[in-house]
């Protein structure tokens, strides 16, 4: 029998480090006050409990937000120093729950460039196991995501909401056999004083119970949440517009004026609605500067490869109806940079060497990157900002002429980067901000509430692609996942191998690279102008589709896994199938893919259907449109047998509830 988990994350139960004393609802000393619970909005409520820790005159409040049509609560605690001395936090977790007693089996992800979203399944076998990353980006080393399956088909899923260091810890109690799971910041290198009066709030982790030992049961509760309460939107970002980036192309030293031209007059023939000048526009008026050296020098243009300016570049993408994106990884400092001579209190240091990047808990850094921004978004006309970070803080700063204490410098440097991206957002409410780190390397549900999407992985080839957005959107909703097409790379990777001229690149294949960009935001990186004219005549067609069909899949429907994770390097399941299911009952999309390695037949089960109703099931993946009515109880039982499709092939099926 499965046991009731959501009454279980809706606790008070907290636990802190106060004066090198660990502290926790049933400490001595701690004493409730009082509790708390109001309504914020029909799906909402805020309940709060406030405790006092007598020995050191700490109020301690444990927050709760329930979203009251789902099974998730956000979770997270406040500290403030009431003494008249003043005291030091050295680990505050937003959470900590008591396992009901059974056998109990973990799922995380580790994540490395071009390695993100690889699944771990342990079982909880009488060892504390702790996840965390020392790497100062939320998804360096591992996801910060986690979940817990139980013996009769129990799921916990829980995600710190923090682009930092962070914590899960699943700690095992000898007395008792059982575990208890805490967690939210990273006690590693951590310290912040409190003087008499200050308060400082943990970082939010969201918990959301399941059951049926499905990952869907809480990963759509993620979702449904993401996109109600904690996604930024605009009208350009719910438009779902769909890029050409130049970057693996064109990497670097090969972008330039008439290059960036010649693709954006492709772009707006296909139908693409932004183009998106990455790396390699700014710094000093040399063909062979290099990007990585010269960050900072956001203010420099390099006059070689772009003679006109970058606004004359934007203004060609403008005149052709398109808009203009522009890449900027407004954190970091190059080693070749001016920013740093001119500005050296800018850096961040530990123990006073470099770590290559920008104190945001500095309150001039904070002015200084708002204002270079809004200078990059009004001087440029740029209607889409690529926000990348490619490097590990770990520890931090730990100067404390910042803003901050010799201890919490990373964690008042996200702080301070959440409020420049807040203001840049109030400033500009109709740019899109994108969230870029390495690739997918600081991915989070703390970034997702300040940036209107977040690009996956920098690798896109197929399984990779597959792999990445099946374990993203146990996390995400899809319409907040950007990744590309099949990408065309300028350098060595033994996985890239696509190029668009290569004559033995098959129709079929083409259109399976292609609708895997299509299962989210929807981008491309590769060299147009040189496209044969089949594949571009293909690509519009998919342009067409994804527009007419896809998108309000991607923007409103829950997602489904119907086929397991599939693996890098020919592991995992080799069958790729998802369903979107609108919230009306009435419409879904379902996407199928046979991966190299896949057996010759498939039967896809599908979920969430009416097994009472027909439905009316449109392939819109052939050159002719395949018309077929079926039974819901059918589809839920027996599914679809996909016998015909070729190793790399697709499928793109549109069904309607007819009754």
């Amino acid at each position: 029998m499965e046991v009731d988990l959501l009454s279980l994350i809706e606790s008070y139960n907290f636990a802190v480090c106060i004066n090198g004393v660990g502290v926790d609802n049933t400490s001595q000393g701690i004493a409730l006050d009082r509790t708390e619970e109001r309504t914020i909005d029909a799906g909402m409520k805020h309940s709060t409990a406030t405790f006092h820790y007598v020995p050191a005159s700490i109020v301690i409040e444990s927050h709760q937000v329930r979203y009251t049509d789902t099974t998730l609560v956000e979770r997270w605690v406040t500290i403030r120093n009431d003494g008249a001395e003043p005291v030091t936090i050295g680990r505050i977790d937003s959470f900590s729950l008591k396992l009901p007693t059974g056998e109990w089996k973990l799922m995380h992800y580790t994540s490395d460039w071009g390695t993100e979203f690889e699944p771990v399944v342990e079982p909880l076998a009488g060892e504390s196991v702790l996840l965390e990353t020392r790497f100062g980006r939320s998804s360096k080393g591992m996801h910060p995501w986690m979940s817990l399956f139980g013996q009769a088909g129990e799921v916990l899923t829980m995600s710190p909401m923090w682009s930092g260091n962070w914590q899960l810890r699943c700690e095992y109690n000898d007395g008792d056999g059982g575990y208890e799971v805490n967690g939210g910041l990273s006690d590693w290198e951590f310290s912040k004083t409190l003087a008499p009066g200050e308060a400082m709030e943990s970082v939010h982790v969201a918990i959301a119970s399941g059951s049926g030992g499905d990952l869907n049961s809480t990963s759509i509760a993620f979702a449904r949440v993401g996109r109600k309460y904690w996604y930024p939107h605009n009208e350009f970002s719910r438009s779902m517009p769909m890029e050409w980036n130049h970057w693996w192309s064109y990497e670097d030293k090969a972008i330039n004026e008439d290059v960036f031209r010649a693709n954006a007059d492709e772009a707006a023939k296909l139908g693409l609605d932004i183009c998106t000048l990455d790396a390699g526009w700014f710094g000093p008026s040399e063909e062979a500067s290099e990007w990585y050296e010269m960050r900072g020098d956001w203010a420099m243009v390099n006059e070689k490869r772009f003679p006109s300016g970058i606004r004359a570049v934007s203004d060609h993408v403008h005149g052709l109806g398109l808009k203009f994106g522009l890449w900027c990884e407004i954190e970091a400092v190059g080693k070749s940079a001016a920013l740093s001579e001119k500005n050296p209190t800018y850096v961040a240091r530990r123990d006073g060497e470099s770590l290559g990047y920008l104190c945001f808990g500095n309150p001039e850094v904070r002015q200084w990157a708002f204002d270079m921004l809004d200078g990059l978004i009004t001087g440029y006309n740029s209607q889409w900002i690529k926000l990348d970070f490619n490097l590990d803080p770990q520890a931090g700063c730990n100067c404390t002429d910042h803003g901050h204490g010799a201890g919490d410098g990373l964690f008042e440097h996200y702080n301070g980067y959440y409020r420049v991206l807040r203001d840049i957002r109030e400033k500009h409410p109709e740019v899109i901000l994108e969230n870029c780190s390495s690739g997918g390397l600081r991915i989070d549900l703390g970034i997702m509430q300040k940036t209107h999407t977040t690009f996956l992985s920098d690798p896109d080839y197929p399984e990779h692609s597959l792999q990445a957005f099946w374990g993203a959107t146990t996390m995400l909703a899809p319409d907040v996942c950007l990744h590309w097409s099949y990408s065309e790379w300028c350098g060595d990777n033994p996985f890239q191998q696509f190029k668009a001229a290569d004559s033995s690149v098959k129709p079929h294949q083409f259109d399976y690279y292609t609708r895997i960009a299509m299962l989210r935001g929807f981008g491309i990186s590769q060299k147009l102008p040189e496209m044969p004219e089949w594949m571009k005549a293909r690509l519009a067609h998919h342009v067409d589709v994804y527009k007419s069909d896809v998108k309000p899949f991607v923007l409103e429907a829950d997602l489904y896994r119907l086929t397991g994770q599939p693996g890098r390097g020919g592991t995992g399941d080799r069958w790729s199938a998802f369903q979107y299911s609108m919230p009306s009952g009435d419409a879904d999309l379902v996407f199928v893919f046979r991966l190299p390695g896949g057996e010759a037949s498939r039967a896809i089960r599908l979920q969430a259907l009416d097994a009472e109703a027909v439905y009316e099931l449109t392939w819109l993946s052939g050159d002719e449109q395949k018309v077929v009515e079926i039974a819901g109880s059918v589809l839920l039982k027996d599914g679809i047998i996909f016998d015909s499709l070729d190793v790399e092939d697709s499928a793109l099926i549109r069904l309607k509830m007819l009754s």
